[in-house]
């Protein structure tokens, strides 16, 4: 979330020596060989496999494939409870001049060091002149974007990396910020031929369609070049009403995201080092609060010029940048704990911190459940 806006196997015994057996064959797994599994039991079992290994079962017979690969394991696996939260980051290529999308491997349960890896089957985003918002809900990522020509409305399926076009938002917006509330994504910018007039559409997940009433949105925002307002502002869907929020604007908060009711921003300040810090807004508690137990992580932000926090499974994902030693601009990453302790303090723990790339500029991260 930006700064602005605040939504809510039969084996016989023989005493003769057996003969050598031969490798099991590469494209079927030894189980599958020696017995019959029935077709359900091994979707059962494969859903609950970590989804990471899904590209090496794909590569182990074509049943496996198509299993993986099918909309019924991933029912099954939301049946069972095995659901797990990937953080997909989109990334702007300085070399191609594209926006791609990525997903973040190994970064849980002990695995291997976080990775990010292209998720090919996607498209790489149209140039624009103004900034796409991109918004996740449950395992389906929706991109809202201006072009010179049209808007252009996607939803991505992450469980089989399919796009599909979705009917153009109702008004021509740019410099948008979405977020989304009971299924409804509250899509909030200026309209591209009047910078002055600020609206709101509302697109239902559900129906997978515009809702027909349009606001128009009634607040000075000062510059909203990249969806980035001067002022703080809280959106009351039912009531259509928007109201200041004094303390919230205590702070210049950008690129924060929001956890268990709790607004999360990193501040960056580049020539004040001190003020480098995790900070933490509960609206029902009316106060800001500097998140403890970070003091190593500052080591690692110094001098960033700017972070971005996104939720992810209830922990923080806090993106930053690094310059390396050919003044090239790396993305760095750490995952944050978050614990509330007596007394209304927040600590955070850090899990990992690394670099995940360079040469690409970090344009949106999103928490998608599959």
């Amino acid at each position: 979330m930006k700064r602005g806006f605040l939504l809510r196997s039969n084996v016989s015994s023989s005493k003769t020596t057996a003969p050598k057996q031969k490798p099991p064959s590469e494209s079927e797994p030894p189980f599958l060989m020696t017995t019959s599994l029935p077709h359900d039991i091994v979707v059962n079992i494969l859903a609950r496999v970590p989804r990471s290994d899904y590209p090496k079962l794909s590569l182990v017979s074509k049943h496996f494939r198509s299993i993986v690969r099918s909309r019924e394991i991933y029912a099954t696996r939301s049946s069972l409870g095995c659901t797990e939260h990937f953080l997909y980051v989109v990334l702007y290529d300085l070399k191609t001049k594209e926006d791609r999308c990525y997903v973040l491997l190994g970064s849980t349960n002990g695995g291997s060091r976080p990775r990010l890896v292209l998720v090919p089957l996607l498209p790489a985003m149209p140039n624009r002149p103004s900034r796409s918002s991109f918004v996740a809900v449950g395992s389906k990522i929706y991109v809202f974007a201006r072009s010179e020509e049209s808007n252009m409305t996607l939803s991505i399926e992450c469980e089989s990396h399919t796009v599909r076009s979705l009917p153009s938002m109702p008004a021509p917006l740019a410099h948008t910020v979405a977020d989304v509330i009971d299924g409804r994504i509250y899509v909030i910018g200026r309209h591209h031929r009047d910078l002055d007039k600020m609206m709101v559409v509302v697109f239902n997940t559900e129906t997978q369609k515009w809702e027909p009433e349009k606001t128009t949105c009634d607040v000075e925002a000062g510059d909203s070049y990249h969806g980035n307002f001067d002022s703080s502002y809280v959106y009351e869907p039912k009531e259509r009403k928007w109201v200041t929020d004094e303390v919230m604007n205590g702070k210049e908060w950008r690129y924060g995201c929001v956890v268990d009711d709790v607004l999360y921003y990193y501040e960056c300040e580049e020539e004040d080092e001190e003020r480098d810090q995790l900070r933490a807004f509960d609206r029902k508690e009316r106060c800001w609060r500097v998140v403890k137990g970070l003091e190593a992580l500052l080591t690692e932000t110094r001098n960033s010029l700017w972070s971005h926090t996104e939720n992810y499974g209830g922990k923080l994902a806090l993106f930053f940048p690094k310059v390396d030693k050919r003044r090239r601009e790396e993305i760095w990453c750490a995952e944050i704990s978050l614990e509330r302790r007596q007394g209304g303090e927040i600590w955070g723990k850090v899990e990992w911190c690394n670099r995940l790339v360079t040469g690409f500029h970090f344009t949106e991260s999103l928490d998608v459940v599959v």
